[in-house]
């Protein structure tokens, strides 16, 4: 298992937002949650990221043009 910090989440896995707009997804269940690795960081699991880009890719697919 692979934790991801935030600033890793741009380049590594292409997750384009804003610490705001991350923290909204996760507080509406659209996003996974972070594992609190401290009092003040916060990492997110690989895999479940991962999961979660796959997730939008069936999304995508699964629309009609």
């Amino acid at each position: 298992m692979r934790l991801l910090e935030f600033k890793q989440l741009r380049p590594e896995k292409g997750v384009p937002y804003c610490r705001d707009h991350l923290r909204r997804l996760i507080i509406g269940g659209r996003f996974p949650r972070p594992v609190h690795v401290s009092e003040r960081r916060i990492c997110w699991i690989e895999g479940e990221v991962d999961a979660w880009i796959e997730s939008r890719l069936r999304a995508r697919d699964a629309k009609p043009e």
